[in-house]
């Protein structure tokens, strides 16, 4: 895999390779229509599971909370679960590593600031517990998990962890090896040129970053408003506001991964456990972060019942309504939205997701929002790529600002504008996002 000239991670090789179909590499790929979905996958998982939902799928339990055990919470982007989930199954012996993605210690020219590796201590798991916004690829931890026996844990977005256990399915080496798999809530992924992009707005060269923290907490601000700071070669920090950027607004689809608006799956339904965060009052405006938390494997959920008896863990039981409502937005947007987005006219192969196409439900209002983000998704590439062409960032920069500004006038404004829309809809829309 390597970044393309959109700062994308595309396959590369031998042109005959490339050419290749093969039925075993297309039962592999997430999005093939020729690989099992989300759901007969979990049904296969977990086939014991007490609970299921057509939003957050097969469950033993749910919870919302943080971990109160030593400094997972105050180290962590949110409650500080994923770490500590992954700390405590090396500690018990139950794995001999995880894979996850860490920050890469020195990045040279053209090197990507963070990769997958694999921590075989709680304290390297620890040492890089925050959240990574960057293209990143797994084929160098599967390499040595086939090369070095062990247990292993995964740690992965939805679908780099439907992928895992789409492997297993086909790999007798994985399928024995991976023994545990740790998802993370997903809205979509960036590519690498968000990064520059941030770079540039904050006033530095991204030549000059040496390491990057997207999300720095303060617990005396709301855990919603996203802060990034820049460590630079000379030593100094910078910070920088995320709704002082041009992209601040993760859900307008700036430098979008085209694949994540054909994904139906936010929060990894085909995971062990996993994770996000509790975006719903009073839990967003707490500066510490907390986490919503979904369980589907027993054993896992006899280790976190542990924990919450030994108090190591502060957690309340939720149902699959509060998990939704953690993530709203993103179902609407991988539910509802991808159903309009099927209807579109596409050249080339069409997916086949769990979601029929449809376009009846939604008003003019609706369907333009989902139509702005599409939009704001293609030309942030060629806009950017341009703007580097001629050497005048500062051109695209504007550019995005002024797309943002149109969106939120069509997806949020309750005055003139939104009030036009809903007429021209035929009806009232609630705004929702």
């Amino acid at each position: 895999m390597k970044l393309d000239r959109n700062g994308e991670l595309k396959p590369d090789g031998a042109e005959a390779w490339m050419a290749r179909r093969s039925d075993e590499f297309a039962r592999l790929c997430p999005f093939s229509p020729s690989a099992a979905d989300e759901t007969m996958l979990a049904q296969a998982l977990y086939p014991d599971a007490p609970q299921a939902d057509p939003m957050i799928g097969r469950f033993e339990s749910a919870y919302v909370g943080y971990a109160a055990q030593g400094q997972f919470r105050a180290e962590g982007s949110s409650g500080g679960l994923v770490s500590w989930v992954a700390a405590e199954l090396l500690r018990s012996g139950l794995v001999d590593g995880i894979a996850h993605v860490g920050a890469v210690d020195a990045p040279g020219d053209g090197e990507p600031f963070f990769r997958y590796r694999i921590s075989r201590s709680p304290e390297e798991v620890c040492r890089d517990a925050k959240s990574r916004y960057y293209p990143v690829e797994m084929s160098g931890v599967l390499s040595m998990i086939r090369a070095v026996p062990g247990r292993y844990a995964v740690v992965g977005v939805p679908c780099f962890i439907k992928a895992i256990q789409l492997l297993r399915r086909e790999d007798p080496v994985v399928r024995e090896r991976v023994v545990f798999t740790l998802g993370l809530f997903c809205g979509h992924m960036k590519s690498a040129r968000m990064v520059e992009s941030f770079a540039y707005q904050a006033g530095v060269r991204v030549e000059d970053v040496r390491q990057l923290d997207f999300r720095v907490k303060d617990p005396r601000r709301p855990a919603n408003w996203y802060t990034v700071q820049f460590t630079l070669r000379d030593g100094r920090t910078l910070r920088h506001d995320w709704f002082h950027l041009a992209e601040g607004d993760w859900g307008s689809g700036f430098f979008q991964n085209a694949a994540c608006n054909y994904c139906d799956d936010v929060v990894a339904e085909t995971a062990d456990i996993s994770f996000g965060d509790a975006w719903v009052e009073p839990y967003s405006s707490d500066g510490q972060g907390t986490n919503v938390m979904v369980v589907r494997s027993a054993r896992l959920r006899e280790l976190v019942d542990r924990a919450v008896a030994e108090q190591r863990l502060r957690l309340e039981s939720v149902d699959a309504g509060f998990v939704q409502r953690t993530q709203a937005a993103g179902f609407r947007q991988r539910r509802e939205g991808l159903a309009y987005r099927l209807t579109w006219r596409r050249r080339g192969i069409r997916p086949r997701k769990r979601v029929p196409p449809s376009a009846s439900s939604l008003g003019f209002r609706r369907k333009l929002v989902y139509r702005m983000r599409a939009a704001i998704t293609a030309w942030s590439r060629r806009l950017y790529r341009l703007a580097n062409t001629v050497r005048l960032p500062g051109l695209y920069v504007r550019w995005a600002h002024a797309a943002t500004a149109l969106y939120h006038a069509i997806a949020y404004s309750r005055g003139w504008i939104g009030r036009g829309l809903d007429r021209i809809g035929l009806r009232d829309e609630t705004v929702r996002e």
